[in-house]
C-alpha cells in the first residue's frame, strides 16, 4: 500500500515538475528588472531565399543574460518574421521572442489575401 502511495506521489510530482521546467523556456513573454546590456554589432549576411534573418539578441537565461547570435529562419509562406524585442514597461523590461505573424507584410493595415501590392515598401 505504502509503495502505491509513493509511486502515485512520484508520478504527480513528475507532472508539476514538469511544467515548471518547461514553461520558462516556453513563454512568448520574458519579464526581467534588469535591463539587456547594448545590442551587439552583427553584419547580417545577404538574403537568401526560402529564409529570414533573426538578429541576434539578448535572451535571460539562468538569471543573466545571454548573447544569442543571428541565424536564419525558414521562412513560411504568407507570414512576417517579427524580431526579438525587449521593451521597458513599468520599471520592467520585457522581452517579446521573436515569431512568425501572419497576413500584412508591408505594414499597410490591408491583409495580404485582400491587399493588391501585398509587397509595396511605400505604403508604410
Amino acid at each position: 500500500m505504502i509503495k502505491k502511495i509513493l509511486l502515485a506521489t512520484m508520478i504527480a510530482g513528475s507532472f508539476g515538475a514538469g511544467v515548471a521546467v518547461t514553461a520558462p523556456a516556453l513563454a512568448a513573454v520574458v519579464i526581467v528588472r534588469e535591463a539587456p546590456p547594448p545590442p551587439r554589432d552583427e553584419v547580417a549576411p545577404q538574403a537568401r531565399r526560402g529564409y529570414a534573418w533573426q538578429n541576434g539578441h539578448w535572451q535571460w537565461r539562468n538569471n543573466h543574460y545571454v548573447w544569442n547570435k543571428g541565424s536564419w529562419v525558414k521562412e513560411r509562406r504568407g507570414y512576417r518574421y517579427n524580431q526579438p524585442t525587449w521593451a521597458e514597461r513599468d520599471g520592467k523590461w520585457v522581452m517579446t521572442r521573436g515569431a512568425w505573424a501572419r497576413g500584412d507584410r508591408d505594414g499597410d493595415g490591408v491583409p495580404n489575401r485582400v491587399d493588391a501590392r501585398p509587397d509595396n515598401p511605400n505604403r508604410r
